[in-house]
């Protein structure tokens, strides 16, 4: 039984390390699959085992999908904040620090999960209830900060809303598949790679250096932020994020905090939503929700297990993602970023019309203009977190 369990965290963490550097794939389209799978193809396999390797890939997959938000300008949608600070330091040739400071992020969350994971889940039974009631009005509290942190408010409560009414829209189509995946990649990933490919942008040398950076704060911020996703539905890692980061009171100009912040939040959230699955029976990720339906009973032994994949995965994910953003920041200078960034878009373009269909794409190319447009106007590109925030808020206060 011990060789299984290995042998399935070890396929995980490569499936992990596939699926977070492949541009558009979701792990939540993966987790669908298996369980579509499970009771056929995987049918001879214990559940217990794809259990293990769920996790393994989750967590794997919370560290390595920085690397093509940071490199190729690429989110997906818990990374898409990222593009932001990430491709800024990357133009300044330090894509490699970008990287190593969620990696950091992740690490640190890893670490703290050990800590936290007892009380959280003592607590959680006995204020699922009352939370759900405020979350509305915490996240007006965001947008309200979001605005007034700009210099130019109106064009940023203008870029708010209007994405907001983009999300809306997509959020509502009942057809679409995935609607998150053209959207996002449209707002952060088609329209800073449609910039690069326009300006003919050149990536300096990259240097190998690690990062200078105060943890606490942005630790912070992603530990009063991330267990909100536990309770709610609707709430991701990018919205935990822009809680956490006014929370904790970072700087907007603070690139290296932010960053730290957003890769302890999106492995926070994978982890709490493992503890979500045990303590109140909710599923606020694809892999959890994966998880519930493959095994029959999540019993207080299978969350030790899961834990201890979770410790396993994120060590071997520390050194994995090191690596490869080393790699990835030796090869950079070598590669005409232009052609690589027509090939990103055409291979995310690729991804959405055959996971989302022709509406996705269709989604996609509005969503890049809409993002083009918004750029253009000068503010700061968290303000076009709205196509998350606007719906979350009416989904709260109104059920819509």
């Amino acid at each position: 039984m011990l060789i299984e369990i290995i042998l399935a965290l070890f396929v995980g963490i490569l499936a992990g390390t596939f699926t977070g550097l492949t541009p558009g794939i979701h792990i939540n389209l993966l987790g669908v699959l298996l369980v579509s799978l499970s009771a056929s193809l995987f049918a001879k396999i214990p559940p217990l085992y794809l259990a293990v390797f769920i996790v393994a890939m989750s967590i794997t997959h919370t560290f390595v999908d920085f690397i093509p938000s940071v490199f190729l300008g690429c989110p997906d949608s818990d990374t898409s904040l990222s593009v932001l600070p990430g491709h800024s330091l990357l133009k300044k040739g330090r894509g490699y620090e970008a990287v190593l400071l969620t990696v950091y992020g992740s690490a640190a969350a890893i670490i703290l999960l050990l800590f936290i994971a007892w009380p959280s889940i003592k607590v959680m039974p006995g204020i699922y209830g009352s939370i759900q009631s405020v979350m509305p009005y915490i996240l007006i509290a965001a947008c309200i900060i979001l605005i007034a942190l700009e210099q130019k408010r109106f064009r940023a409560l203008f870029v708010l809303l209007f994405t907001g009414a983009l999300g809306l829209c997509v959020l509502n189509i009942s057809s679409l598949n995935q609607p998150l995946l053209p959207l996002l990649s449209g707002l952060f990933g088609g329209s800073m790679l449609f910039i690069s490919i326009k300006t003919k942008m050149k990536i300096p040398p990259q240097i190998i250096t690690k990062p200078k950076a105060k943890f606490a704060r942005p630790l912070l911020g992603a530990l009063i932020a991330s267990p909100l996703c536990s309770f709610l539905p609707g709430l991701g890692s990018s919205q935990a994020a822009i809680i956490g980061h006014k929370t904790a009171g970072i700087k907007s100009e603070n690139k290296e905090q932010f960053l730290v912040l957003l890769g302890a939040t999106n492995t926070l959230v994978m982890g709490f939503s493992f503890f979500a699955l045990y303590a109140i029976s909710k599923t606020r990720t694809g892999s959890a929700s994966a998880i519930q339906n493959i095994l029959s009973d999540f019993s207080s032994h299978i969350l030790i297990l899961v834990l201890a994949i979770v410790v396993l995965a994120g060590a071997a994910s520390f050194f994995i993602t090191i690596f490869l953003a080393k790699t990835f920041s030796k090869t950079m200078e070598k590669i005409n970023y232009t052609i690589l960034s027509t090939i990103t878009l055409i291979i995310l373009s690729a991804v959405v019309l055959a996971v989302s269909g022709l509406l996705g794409f269709l989604v996609l190319a509005i969503s890049t203009f809409a993002g083009l447009y918004c750029i253009s106007l000068g503010v700061r590109r968290t303000s076009m977190m709205g196509c998350l925030l606007i719906p979350t808020i009416l989904f709260y206060l109104f059920g819509i």
